[in-house]
Protein backbone atom coordinates (compact mmCIF):
# COMPACT_ATOMS: atom_id res chain seq x y z
CA UNK A 1 0.00 0.00 0.00
CA UNK A 2 3.17 2.24 0.87
CA UNK A 3 4.54 1.85 -2.23
CA UNK A 4 1.41 2.56 -3.94
CA UNK A 5 0.81 5.22 -2.72
CA UNK A 6 4.10 6.57 -3.31
CA UNK A 7 3.96 6.59 -7.11
CA UNK A 8 2.39 9.76 -6.31
CA UNK A 9 4.91 11.20 -5.21
CA UNK A 10 7.05 10.41 -7.57
CA UNK A 11 4.89 11.77 -10.51
CA UNK A 12 4.48 7.87 -11.60
CA UNK A 13 0.45 8.67 -11.17
CA UNK A 14 -0.50 12.19 -11.87
CA UNK A 15 -3.51 14.02 -9.65
CA UNK A 16 -5.44 15.76 -11.45
CA UNK A 17 -9.39 17.18 -11.20
CA UNK A 18 -10.50 16.13 -14.25
CA UNK A 19 -8.75 14.96 -17.34
CA UNK A 20 -9.29 16.73 -20.46
CA UNK A 21 -12.56 15.92 -22.58
CA UNK A 22 -12.58 15.51 -26.51
CA UNK A 23 -14.61 18.71 -27.64
CA UNK A 24 -15.08 20.27 -31.28
CA UNK A 25 -13.89 23.40 -29.61
CA UNK A 26 -10.89 25.29 -28.43
CA UNK A 27 -10.77 29.27 -27.72
CA UNK A 28 -7.62 31.60 -28.89
CA UNK A 29 -7.59 35.05 -26.48
CA UNK A 30 -5.90 37.57 -27.77
CA UNK A 31 -4.85 40.91 -25.32
CA UNK A 32 -3.42 43.73 -27.23
CA UNK A 33 -1.45 46.51 -24.80
CA UNK A 34 -3.46 49.01 -24.16
CA UNK A 35 -4.26 52.06 -26.42
CA UNK A 36 -3.89 49.73 -29.36
CA UNK A 37 -6.18 50.39 -32.40
CA UNK A 38 -8.76 47.98 -32.99
CA UNK A 39 -7.28 47.83 -36.70
CA UNK A 40 -3.69 46.20 -35.30
CA UNK A 41 -5.74 44.38 -33.12
CA UNK A 42 -7.63 42.78 -36.07
CA UNK A 43 -4.46 42.85 -38.12
CA UNK A 44 -3.13 40.38 -35.32
CA UNK A 45 -6.01 38.13 -35.01
CA UNK A 46 -6.16 37.30 -39.00
CA UNK A 47 -2.49 36.76 -39.03
CA UNK A 48 -3.43 33.96 -36.11
CA UNK A 49 -6.17 32.46 -37.88
CA UNK A 50 -4.45 32.24 -40.86
CA UNK A 51 -2.28 29.55 -38.98
CA UNK A 52 -5.33 27.80 -37.85
CA UNK A 53 -6.61 27.35 -41.24
CA UNK A 54 -3.79 25.24 -41.65
CA UNK A 55 -4.54 22.87 -38.95
CA UNK A 56 -5.73 20.06 -40.90
CA UNK A 57 -8.83 19.28 -38.32
CA UNK A 58 -9.71 22.69 -38.22
CA UNK A 59 -13.37 23.51 -39.97
CA UNK A 60 -13.39 26.84 -39.54
CA UNK A 61 -12.40 29.82 -36.93
CA UNK A 62 -14.01 33.53 -36.33
CA UNK A 63 -12.60 36.16 -35.43
CA UNK A 64 -14.20 39.12 -32.62
CA UNK A 65 -12.38 41.97 -32.96
CA UNK A 66 -12.69 44.61 -30.09
CA UNK A 67 -15.74 42.56 -28.21
CA UNK A 68 -16.48 38.93 -27.06
CA UNK A 69 -17.09 35.77 -28.48
CA UNK A 70 -20.93 34.51 -27.99
CA UNK A 71 -20.69 33.13 -24.24
CA UNK A 72 -19.64 29.55 -23.69
CA UNK A 73 -19.10 27.48 -20.78
CA UNK A 74 -15.72 29.13 -20.36
CA UNK A 75 -17.70 32.71 -20.13
CA UNK A 76 -19.74 31.44 -16.86
CA UNK A 77 -16.61 32.05 -14.33
CA UNK A 78 -13.96 33.73 -16.34
CA UNK A 79 -16.31 36.45 -17.95
CA UNK A 80 -14.84 36.29 -20.99
CA UNK A 81 -18.38 37.74 -21.96
CA UNK A 82 -17.20 40.56 -20.55
CA UNK A 83 -14.23 41.56 -22.70
CA UNK A 84 -14.51 44.66 -24.59
CA UNK A 85 -12.17 47.37 -26.29
CA UNK A 86 -10.18 48.03 -28.94
CA UNK A 87 -7.47 46.18 -27.79
CA UNK A 88 -8.70 42.51 -27.04
CA UNK A 89 -9.98 39.75 -29.45
CA UNK A 90 -11.11 36.44 -29.27
CA UNK A 91 -11.12 33.31 -32.13
CA UNK A 92 -13.47 30.30 -31.98
CA UNK A 93 -11.63 27.51 -33.63
CA UNK A 94 -14.10 24.67 -34.31
CA UNK A 95 -12.52 21.16 -35.28
CA UNK A 96 -13.92 18.28 -37.21
CA UNK A 97 -16.13 15.83 -35.13
CA UNK A 98 -13.81 13.40 -32.76
CA UNK A 99 -15.28 10.08 -35.11
CA UNK A 100 -13.36 12.35 -37.81
CA UNK A 101 -9.82 13.02 -36.52
CA UNK A 102 -6.63 10.94 -34.57
CA UNK A 103 -5.99 13.31 -32.36
CA UNK A 104 -7.93 14.49 -29.25
CA UNK A 105 -8.75 18.11 -28.85
CA UNK A 106 -6.33 19.21 -26.15
CA UNK A 107 -3.64 17.54 -28.23
CA UNK A 108 -4.68 19.87 -31.17
CA UNK A 109 -4.93 22.82 -28.77
CA UNK A 110 -1.05 21.93 -27.03
CA UNK A 111 0.74 22.00 -30.84
CA UNK A 112 -1.09 25.16 -31.76
CA UNK A 113 -0.15 27.09 -28.67
CA UNK A 114 3.55 27.20 -29.84
CA UNK A 115 2.98 28.48 -33.31
CA UNK A 116 0.79 30.88 -32.11
CA UNK A 117 2.54 32.61 -29.91
CA UNK A 118 5.53 33.32 -31.76
CA UNK A 119 2.81 34.68 -34.61
CA UNK A 120 1.80 36.68 -31.61
CA UNK A 121 4.88 37.99 -30.33
CA UNK A 122 5.28 39.88 -33.89
CA UNK A 123 2.74 42.36 -32.81
CA UNK A 124 3.79 42.20 -29.07
CA UNK A 125 0.04 40.24 -28.54
CA UNK A 126 -0.54 38.33 -25.32
CA UNK A 127 -1.71 35.06 -26.69
CA UNK A 128 -3.86 32.35 -24.82
CA UNK A 129 -5.54 29.02 -25.62
CA UNK A 130 -8.19 28.09 -23.71
CA UNK A 131 -9.93 24.70 -23.54
CA UNK A 132 -13.35 24.15 -22.60
CA UNK A 133 -13.18 22.67 -19.14
CA UNK A 134 -14.60 19.22 -18.27
CA UNK A 135 -15.85 19.94 -14.67
CA UNK A 136 -16.34 23.47 -13.30
CA UNK A 137 -14.34 26.23 -14.85
CA UNK A 138 -12.08 28.05 -12.88
CA UNK A 139 -10.75 31.88 -13.69
CA UNK A 140 -7.62 30.12 -15.13
CA UNK A 141 -6.13 26.62 -14.11
CA UNK A 142 -3.26 28.21 -12.08
CA UNK A 143 -3.85 31.36 -10.26
CA UNK A 144 -2.14 33.42 -7.37
CA UNK A 145 -3.66 36.00 -5.46
CA UNK A 146 -1.45 38.44 -4.16
CA UNK A 147 -2.49 40.26 -0.99
CA UNK A 148 -0.95 42.96 1.11
CA UNK A 149 -0.45 46.21 2.66
CA UNK A 150 -0.62 48.29 -0.03
CA UNK A 151 -1.89 48.27 -3.91
CA UNK A 152 1.12 49.57 -5.02
CA UNK A 153 3.54 46.72 -2.86
CA UNK A 154 1.15 44.36 -4.33
CA UNK A 155 1.79 45.25 -7.85
CA UNK A 156 5.67 44.62 -7.57
CA UNK A 157 5.18 41.22 -5.42
CA UNK A 158 2.86 40.44 -8.71
CA UNK A 159 5.67 41.44 -11.57
CA UNK A 160 8.15 39.03 -9.40
CA UNK A 161 5.38 35.70 -9.09
CA UNK A 162 4.72 36.60 -12.92
CA UNK A 163 8.54 36.04 -13.57
CA UNK A 164 8.38 33.38 -11.65
CA UNK A 165 5.39 31.59 -13.92
CA UNK A 166 7.60 32.31 -16.76
CA UNK A 167 10.86 30.85 -15.83
CA UNK A 168 8.89 27.41 -14.50
CA UNK A 169 9.26 24.86 -16.82
CA UNK A 170 5.63 23.76 -18.51
CA UNK A 171 3.81 26.93 -17.10
CA UNK A 172 2.39 28.61 -20.15
CA UNK A 173 -0.02 31.24 -20.91
CA UNK A 174 0.88 33.77 -18.19
CA UNK A 175 -0.96 37.12 -17.86
CA UNK A 176 -1.32 39.45 -15.02
CA UNK A 177 -4.36 41.25 -14.18
CA UNK A 178 -2.98 44.46 -13.71
CA UNK A 179 -3.28 46.66 -17.04
CA UNK A 180 -0.05 48.22 -18.81
CA UNK A 181 0.06 52.15 -18.73
CA UNK A 182 -1.71 53.76 -21.23
CA UNK A 183 -1.19 57.55 -22.09
CA UNK A 184 -4.36 59.78 -21.51
CA UNK A 185 -4.43 63.38 -22.56
CA UNK A 186 -5.98 66.23 -20.48
CA UNK A 187 -7.46 69.25 -21.91
CA UNK A 188 -7.66 72.00 -19.59
CA UNK A 189 -9.47 74.83 -20.91
CA UNK A 190 -8.26 78.14 -20.09
CA UNK A 191 -11.36 80.07 -19.16
CA UNK A 192 -9.46 83.45 -19.54
CA UNK A 193 -8.56 83.12 -23.33
CA UNK A 194 -11.95 81.28 -23.89
CA UNK A 195 -13.46 84.46 -22.23
CA UNK A 196 -11.40 86.91 -24.10
CA UNK A 197 -12.25 85.26 -27.45
CA UNK A 198 -16.07 85.16 -26.47
CA UNK A 199 -15.96 81.36 -26.73
CA UNK A 200 -18.10 78.87 -24.27
CA UNK A 201 -17.19 75.91 -22.67
CA UNK A 202 -20.01 74.17 -23.46
CA UNK A 203 -18.87 74.64 -27.51
CA UNK A 204 -15.21 73.84 -26.48
CA UNK A 205 -16.63 69.99 -25.06
CA UNK A 206 -19.31 69.85 -27.82
CA UNK A 207 -16.29 70.17 -30.85
CA UNK A 208 -14.28 67.89 -29.03
CA UNK A 209 -17.71 65.55 -28.52
CA UNK A 210 -18.19 65.40 -31.78
CA UNK A 211 -14.80 65.13 -33.23
CA UNK A 212 -13.72 62.17 -31.50
CA UNK A 213 -17.50 60.73 -30.20
CA UNK A 214 -18.83 61.88 -33.71
CA UNK A 215 -22.86 63.55 -33.68
CA UNK A 216 -25.60 63.74 -35.70
CA UNK A 217 -26.02 66.95 -37.78
CA UNK A 218 -28.58 66.46 -39.64
CA UNK A 219 -31.15 63.87 -42.38
CA UNK A 220 -30.61 62.94 -45.59
CA UNK A 221 -34.38 62.12 -46.68
CA UNK A 222 -34.61 60.17 -49.93
CA UNK A 223 -37.67 58.89 -51.90
CA UNK A 224 -36.35 55.11 -51.32
CA UNK A 225 -35.35 54.78 -48.47
CA UNK A 226 -38.27 54.45 -44.28
CA UNK A 227 -35.97 56.12 -42.86
CA UNK A 228 -34.05 59.37 -42.80
CA UNK A 229 -30.62 58.76 -43.11
CA UNK A 230 -28.18 60.78 -40.77
CA UNK A 231 -25.46 63.17 -41.71
CA UNK A 232 -22.69 62.27 -39.27
CA UNK A 233 -19.64 64.45 -38.25
CA UNK A 234 -17.00 62.86 -36.72
CA UNK A 235 -12.87 62.78 -37.18
CA UNK A 236 -11.20 59.51 -38.97
CA UNK A 237 -9.53 57.28 -37.12
CA UNK A 238 -5.89 58.37 -38.02
CA UNK A 239 -6.98 61.80 -37.20
CA UNK A 240 -8.29 60.43 -33.38
CA UNK A 241 -4.63 59.03 -32.41
CA UNK A 242 -2.98 62.26 -32.56
CA UNK A 243 -3.98 64.91 -30.08
CA UNK A 244 -2.32 67.92 -32.43
CA UNK A 245 -5.07 66.93 -34.91
CA UNK A 246 -7.55 67.63 -32.06
CA UNK A 247 -6.02 71.03 -31.38
CA UNK A 248 -6.21 71.99 -34.41
CA UNK A 249 -10.16 71.83 -34.67
CA UNK A 250 -11.87 75.26 -35.00
CA UNK A 251 -14.88 76.78 -32.99
CA UNK A 252 -16.61 79.60 -33.99
CA UNK A 253 -17.28 82.10 -30.93
CA UNK A 254 -20.17 84.63 -30.46
CA UNK A 255 -18.37 87.19 -33.13
CA UNK A 256 -18.75 84.51 -35.90
CA UNK A 257 -14.87 84.27 -35.83
CA UNK A 258 -12.76 80.43 -36.25
CA UNK A 259 -10.75 80.23 -33.12
CA UNK A 260 -8.66 77.10 -33.09
CA UNK A 261 -8.98 74.52 -30.26
CA UNK A 262 -5.00 74.95 -29.29
CA UNK A 263 -5.68 78.65 -28.55
CA UNK A 264 -8.15 77.67 -25.98
CA UNK A 265 -6.89 74.96 -24.31
CA UNK A 266 -3.84 73.29 -23.03
CA UNK A 267 -3.04 69.76 -23.55
CA UNK A 268 -1.72 67.85 -20.25
CA UNK A 269 -0.26 64.43 -20.59
CA UNK A 270 -1.21 61.76 -18.15
CA UNK A 271 -1.49 58.15 -17.49
CA UNK A 272 -5.00 56.59 -17.60
CA UNK A 273 -6.47 55.21 -14.12
CA UNK A 274 -6.41 51.21 -14.26
CA UNK A 275 -8.80 49.15 -12.75
CA UNK A 276 -8.50 47.54 -9.20
CA UNK A 277 -9.93 44.03 -8.50
CA UNK A 278 -10.99 43.12 -5.13
CA UNK A 279 -12.45 39.56 -3.88
CA UNK A 280 -14.14 39.90 -0.34
CA UNK A 281 -13.65 43.54 -0.07
CA UNK A 282 -9.80 43.15 -0.46
CA UNK A 283 -7.49 44.82 -3.34
CA UNK A 284 -6.26 41.99 -5.02
CA UNK A 285 -3.85 41.22 -8.29
CA UNK A 286 -4.68 37.83 -9.85
CA UNK A 287 -1.59 36.29 -11.77
CA UNK A 288 -3.07 33.55 -13.89
CA UNK A 289 -1.17 30.56 -15.88
CA UNK A 290 -1.59 26.88 -17.26
CA UNK A 291 0.42 24.20 -17.49
CA UNK A 292 1.32 22.27 -20.85
CA UNK A 293 3.92 19.16 -21.21
CA UNK A 294 4.30 15.79 -20.04
CA UNK A 295 2.72 16.33 -16.68
CA UNK A 296 -0.14 18.35 -17.74
CA UNK A 297 -1.91 19.11 -14.07
CA UNK A 298 -1.96 22.33 -12.66
CA UNK A 299 -1.41 21.17 -9.17
CA UNK A 300 2.41 20.44 -10.13
CA UNK A 301 2.67 23.45 -11.60
CA UNK A 302 1.67 25.20 -8.72
CA UNK A 303 3.90 23.72 -6.08
CA UNK A 304 6.94 24.01 -8.25
CA UNK A 305 5.85 27.77 -8.26
CA UNK A 306 5.43 28.15 -4.51
CA UNK A 307 8.61 26.53 -3.61
CA UNK A 308 10.52 28.97 -5.63
CA UNK A 309 8.23 31.86 -4.20
CA UNK A 310 9.82 31.00 -0.55
CA UNK A 311 12.26 33.32 -0.48
CA UNK A 312 10.12 36.41 -1.94
CA UNK A 313 10.00 39.42 0.11
CA UNK A 314 8.54 42.54 -0.31
CA UNK A 315 9.63 46.01 -0.68
CA UNK A 316 9.58 46.54 3.03
CA UNK A 317 11.57 43.48 3.85
CA UNK A 318 8.04 41.36 4.63
CA UNK A 319 8.67 37.20 3.93
CA UNK A 320 5.18 36.67 1.52
CA UNK A 321 3.09 34.04 3.21
CA UNK A 322 1.67 31.51 1.56
CA UNK A 323 -1.94 29.81 1.78
CA UNK A 324 -3.42 27.18 0.20
CA UNK A 325 -7.19 27.06 1.38
CA UNK A 326 -8.36 30.35 2.51
CA UNK A 327 -7.58 33.96 2.05
CA UNK A 328 -4.88 35.13 4.34
CA UNK A 329 -6.37 36.51 7.88
CA UNK A 330 -4.61 39.32 7.97
CA UNK A 331 -4.69 41.43 5.36
CA UNK A 332 -1.85 43.66 6.72
CA UNK A 333 0.67 41.49 5.27
CA UNK A 334 1.84 40.57 1.82
CA UNK A 335 0.66 36.90 1.58
CA UNK A 336 -0.13 34.55 -1.82
CA UNK A 337 -3.42 33.03 -1.87
CA UNK A 338 -3.58 29.67 -4.32
CA UNK A 339 -7.12 29.56 -6.36
CA UNK A 340 -7.93 27.91 -9.72
CA UNK A 341 -8.29 23.97 -10.32
CA UNK A 342 -6.11 23.87 -6.99
CA UNK A 343 -9.01 25.03 -4.92
CA UNK A 344 -11.58 22.98 -6.79
CA UNK A 345 -9.42 20.10 -6.62
CA UNK A 346 -9.06 20.46 -2.80
CA UNK A 347 -12.83 20.74 -2.07
CA UNK A 348 -13.78 17.82 -3.99
CA UNK A 349 -11.16 15.39 -2.91
CA UNK A 350 -11.91 16.70 0.48
CA UNK A 351 -15.90 16.29 0.23
CA UNK A 352 -15.18 12.94 -1.76
CA UNK A 353 -13.00 11.96 1.41
CA UNK A 354 -15.55 12.56 4.26
CA UNK A 355 -18.03 10.68 1.71
CA UNK A 356 -15.73 8.11 1.36
CA UNK A 357 -15.33 7.68 5.93
CA UNK A 358 -19.11 8.09 6.51
CA UNK A 359 -19.16 4.93 3.79
CA UNK A 360 -16.64 3.05 5.68
CA UNK A 361 -18.52 4.28 9.04
CA UNK A 362 -21.81 2.82 7.46
CA UNK A 363 -20.76 -0.41 6.36
CA UNK A 364 -18.69 -0.90 9.68
CA UNK A 365 -22.33 -0.10 11.49
CA UNK A 366 -24.49 -2.93 9.27
CA UNK A 367 -21.60 -5.37 9.66
CA UNK A 368 -21.08 -4.88 13.33
CA UNK A 369 -25.40 -5.89 13.25
CA UNK A 370 -24.97 -8.64 10.95
CA UNK A 371 -21.94 -10.58 13.28
CA UNK A 372 -22.70 -9.44 16.34
CA UNK A 373 -19.05 -8.61 17.10
CA UNK A 374 -16.53 -5.28 16.76
CA UNK A 375 -13.52 -7.39 15.95
CA UNK A 376 -15.26 -8.40 12.81
CA UNK A 377 -15.97 -6.15 10.90
CA UNK A 378 -12.28 -5.03 11.41
CA UNK A 379 -10.92 -7.96 9.56
CA UNK A 380 -13.90 -8.04 6.80
CA UNK A 381 -13.03 -4.17 5.88
CA UNK A 382 -9.24 -4.76 6.38
CA UNK A 383 -8.79 -5.54 2.43
CA UNK A 384 -10.56 -2.03 1.54
CA UNK A 385 -7.04 -0.70 1.62
CA UNK A 386 -6.05 -3.64 -0.61
CA UNK A 387 -7.53 -2.14 -3.32
CA UNK A 388 -5.11 0.74 -3.52
CA UNK A 389 -2.78 -2.03 -4.59
CA UNK A 390 -4.60 -2.23 -7.72
CA UNK A 391 -5.73 1.39 -8.60
CA UNK A 392 -2.49 3.09 -8.19
CA UNK A 393 -0.82 0.45 -10.38
CA UNK A 394 -3.25 0.11 -12.87
CA UNK A 395 -3.22 4.47 -13.18
CA UNK A 396 0.17 4.03 -14.19
CA UNK A 397 0.29 1.48 -16.25
CA UNK A 398 -3.04 2.52 -18.18
CA UNK A 399 -1.30 6.16 -18.30
CA UNK A 400 -4.41 7.62 -16.96
CA UNK A 401 -4.26 10.42 -14.44
CA UNK A 402 -5.72 9.83 -10.78
CA UNK A 403 -8.85 11.87 -11.06
CA UNK A 404 -12.61 12.79 -9.46
CA UNK A 405 -14.04 9.70 -11.51
CA UNK A 406 -10.97 7.28 -10.14
CA UNK A 407 -11.94 8.27 -6.40
CA UNK A 408 -15.59 7.51 -7.41
CA UNK A 409 -14.51 4.42 -8.85
CA UNK A 410 -12.42 3.63 -5.59
CA UNK A 411 -15.49 4.58 -3.46
CA UNK A 412 -17.24 1.91 -4.80
CA UNK A 413 -14.92 -0.65 -4.82
CA UNK A 414 -15.08 -0.14 -0.98
CA UNK A 415 -18.57 -2.30 -1.24
CA UNK A 416 -17.70 -4.69 -3.50
CA UNK A 417 -14.88 -5.92 -0.69
CA UNK A 418 -17.04 -5.85 1.63
CA UNK A 419 -19.22 -8.22 -0.23
CA UNK A 420 -16.73 -10.36 -0.67
CA UNK A 421 -15.90 -10.76 2.61
CA UNK A 422 -19.01 -11.31 4.20
CA UNK A 423 -19.21 -14.27 1.45
CA UNK A 424 -16.12 -15.17 3.04
CA UNK A 425 -16.95 -15.05 6.50
CA UNK A 426 -20.42 -16.22 6.82
CA UNK A 427 -19.39 -19.33 4.86
CA UNK A 428 -16.92 -20.58 7.11
CA UNK A 429 -19.27 -19.43 10.46
CA UNK A 430 -21.62 -21.78 8.09
CA UNK A 431 -19.91 -24.64 8.54
CA UNK A 432 -18.28 -23.66 11.98
CA UNK A 433 -22.10 -24.18 13.03
CA UNK A 434 -22.10 -27.83 11.32
CA UNK A 435 -19.16 -28.74 13.12
CA UNK A 436 -16.49 -28.60 10.62
CA UNK A 437 -13.09 -28.25 12.14
CA UNK A 438 -11.72 -24.55 11.88
CA UNK A 439 -8.73 -24.89 9.76
CA UNK A 440 -11.06 -27.46 7.27
CA UNK A 441 -13.73 -24.90 6.81
CA UNK A 442 -11.39 -22.06 5.99
CA UNK A 443 -10.23 -24.00 3.19
CA UNK A 444 -13.76 -25.00 2.31
CA UNK A 445 -14.45 -21.24 2.06
CA UNK A 446 -11.85 -20.55 -0.66
CA UNK A 447 -12.70 -23.63 -2.64
CA UNK A 448 -16.86 -23.07 -2.41
CA UNK A 449 -16.97 -19.08 -2.56
CA UNK A 450 -13.90 -18.56 -4.81
CA UNK A 451 -16.00 -19.06 -7.91
CA UNK A 452 -18.83 -16.63 -7.36
CA UNK A 453 -16.62 -14.07 -6.32
CA UNK A 454 -14.35 -14.50 -9.16
CA UNK A 455 -17.14 -14.13 -11.63
CA UNK A 456 -19.11 -11.64 -9.97
CA UNK A 457 -15.90 -9.75 -9.99
CA UNK A 458 -15.68 -10.36 -13.98
CA UNK A 459 -18.64 -9.19 -14.35
CA UNK A 460 -18.39 -5.69 -12.99
CA UNK A 461 -14.58 -5.77 -14.57
CA UNK A 462 -16.39 -6.73 -17.83
CA UNK A 463 -18.97 -3.79 -17.34
CA UNK A 464 -16.12 -1.40 -16.85
CA UNK A 465 -14.42 -1.82 -19.87
CA UNK A 466 -17.23 0.01 -22.02
CA UNK A 467 -16.04 3.00 -20.55
CA UNK A 468 -12.24 2.38 -20.74
CA UNK A 469 -12.33 5.09 -23.78
CA UNK A 470 -14.39 8.01 -22.44
CA UNK A 471 -11.93 10.73 -21.65
CA UNK A 472 -13.84 11.71 -18.32
CA UNK A 473 -14.96 8.44 -16.88
CA UNK A 474 -11.43 6.78 -17.96
CA UNK A 475 -10.32 7.38 -14.31
CA UNK A 476 -13.35 5.33 -12.97
CA UNK A 477 -12.85 2.26 -15.48
CA UNK A 478 -9.26 2.03 -14.56
CA UNK A 479 -10.13 1.91 -10.86
CA UNK A 480 -12.62 -0.61 -11.08
CA UNK A 481 -10.84 -3.04 -13.31
CA UNK A 482 -7.54 -3.17 -11.53
CA UNK A 483 -8.79 -2.33 -8.54
CA UNK A 484 -11.29 -5.62 -8.74
CA UNK A 485 -8.55 -7.43 -10.09
CA UNK A 486 -5.92 -7.37 -7.23
CA UNK A 487 -8.37 -6.84 -4.49
CA UNK A 488 -10.30 -10.03 -5.79
CA UNK A 489 -6.94 -12.13 -5.76
CA UNK A 490 -5.65 -10.68 -2.16
CA UNK A 491 -9.33 -11.00 -0.54
CA UNK A 492 -9.29 -14.85 -1.30
CA UNK A 493 -5.97 -14.95 0.68
CA UNK A 494 -5.73 -12.28 3.42
CA UNK A 495 -9.42 -12.97 4.74
CA UNK A 496 -9.04 -16.71 5.33
CA UNK A 497 -5.62 -16.07 6.74
CA UNK A 498 -6.72 -13.21 9.30
CA UNK A 499 -10.32 -14.48 10.37
CA UNK A 500 -8.61 -18.07 11.01
CA UNK A 501 -5.82 -16.52 13.02
CA UNK A 502 -8.72 -14.59 15.04
CA UNK A 503 -10.58 -17.68 15.68
CA UNK A 504 -7.19 -19.36 16.24
CA UNK A 505 -6.27 -17.06 19.05
CA UNK A 506 -9.86 -16.78 20.58
CA UNK A 507 -10.55 -20.58 20.80
CA UNK A 508 -6.65 -21.20 22.27
CA UNK A 509 -7.61 -18.29 25.31
CA UNK A 510 -10.45 -20.16 25.55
Amino acid sequence: VVLSLSLVMFKLVVLKMLPFDNKSEFQVVVDMPEGTALEQTTRTLHALGQYLATVPEVTDYQVYAGTAAPINFNGLVRQYYLRTGANVGDIQVNLTDKSQRQRKSHEIAVSVREPLQQIAKQFAANVKVVEVPPGPPVMSPLVAEIYGLDYDGQLVLAETVRKVFEQTPSVVDVDVSVQAPQKKWLLKIDQHKAALWGVSQLTVTQAIHTALQGEDVSYLHTGNMKFPLPIRLEYGVENKSRVDDVLQLRVRNNKGQLIALADLVEPIESIAEQAIYHKDLLPVVFVTGDVAGKIDSPLYGMFAIDAQLNSVVSAQGEKLTHHFISAPENPYHYGIKWDGEWQVTYETFRDMGIAYAVGLLLIYFLVVAQFRSYVIPLIIMGPIPLTLIGIMPGHMLAGATFTATSMIGMIALAGIIVRNSILLVDFINQQRREGIALEEAVLRSGAVRAKPIILTGLAAMLGAFFILDDPIFNGLAVALIFGILVSTILTLLVIPVWYYAYLYGREAKV
